[in-house]
């Protein structure tokens, strides 16, 4: 019998207990339902800061790498300074997120945070090395059960760093 990732879903944990993570389907849903709670209050709701132990959301905007037109997501991140900081992880699922491969082909992005009424320029990049290392930390942080959802994922995710860009 063939494994799918979601067979990993019983990875312990440090504490020795698995994480839960919901079927995809669910997981596809909370994000469509999410973009459109976003849409439909004319982004008055689905947006957040992150708080001490809490990431927040934020609305990225790409460029469809075959199309060319704008394409947007709504993602977790947390501030690095002047950074924001997100990861590309589809949901723990298999592949790559759409909105990181758009990123890989044009890595300049547009960011819509809580709250501050703009829309900033960024540029993505994959955080590597040590950088990578202790951005991971923090993710840690904020879900502890973070190692034991990676490994549902048969590649590493990538920690992504977007830069302010001035234009």
């Amino acid at each position: 019998m063939m494994s799918t990732p979601h067979d990993k879903v019983d990875a312990p944990t440090a504490e020795g207990t698995s994480p839960f993570m919901p079927p995809r389907w669910f997981v596809r849903t909370a994000w469509i339902a999410h973009r459109a709670l976003f849409r439909g209050t004319g982004g008055r709701r689905g947006l957040w800061p992150p708080k001490p132990g809490k990431w927040g959301t934020m609305r990225l905007v790409t460029v469809g790498r075959r199309t060319g037109k704008e394409r947007e997501a709504i993602v977790a991140y947390f501030e690095d300074g002047s950074n924001i900081v997100t990861m590309a992880m589809n949901g723990w699922g298999e592949g790559e997120p759409a909105w990181w491969l758009n990123l890989l082909d044009h890595p300049d992005a547009e960011i819509e945070l809580k709250g501050d009424g703009r829309t900033r320029h960024v540029r993505g990049h994959a955080a590597v090395g040590a950088e990578r290392d202790r951005l991971w930390e923090v993710w840690r942080s904020y879900t502890p059960h973070l190692d034991a959802y990676a490994t549902l994922r048969s590649t590493e995710s990538a920690v992504v760093v977007l830069e302010p860009r001035s234009d």
